[in-house]
């Protein structure tokens, strides 16, 4: 008798343990479902975002093309710029060697055609060869190799 009842509630478990896996995938897919949905719409969202920025910002003059770009090492994140601002790797901000603080700049990769806006807050970067000097953020928006440290940009500064 004990046998059999050890062995109904081993079945009563089995069931119900399998039961909730069965609902807890249907829940995961149905997760998963609106989730794409969601990417896509905040995709799209942020492509008529960054129209908007750039038709309410002006138009940008291009100011170099075939320059070399980097970006901050993460030394520098929390220090103070040439500007007097902290300078936040999370930003989308830039070091230029002659253009004025605060003016935005659009850069854009050459290869792939994926640019940023920022704002320039420091000098530099200090190596002859390079232009510009972006934030860790802003270069890894634009860049096609994550793992280089530099691409050909072009850069466009805002005319008002």
């Amino acid at each position: 008798m004990k046998k059999s009842i050890t062995f109904f509630f081993l079945l009563a478990i089995i069931s119900l343990v399998s039961s909730q896996s069965t609902i807890s995938e249907k829940q995961k897919a149905a997760t998963q479902k609106d989730t794409i949905k969601k990417g896509k719409a905040a995709i799209e969202l942020q492509e008529n975002k960054m129209d908007s920025l750039i038709t309410s910002l002006g138009k940008f003059k291009i100011y170099k093309k075939e320059a070399h770009a980097s970006y901050y090492a993460d030394k520098f994140n929390g220090r103070r710029t040439t500007s007097g601002r902290k300078f936040d790797n999370n930003k989308y901000t830039a070091a230029h060697k002659k253009l004025p603080f605060g003016t935005k700049v659009k850069v854009t990769n050459e290869k792939n055609g994926k640019f940023v806006i920022v704002e320039i807050t420091d000098r530099g970067p200090f190596v002859k060869s390079r232009e510009i000097d972006l934030s860790k953020r802003a270069f890894m928006d634009i860049a096609s190799n994550k793992s280089s440290g530099g691409m050909q940009v072009t850069i466009a500064v805002l005319s008002n």
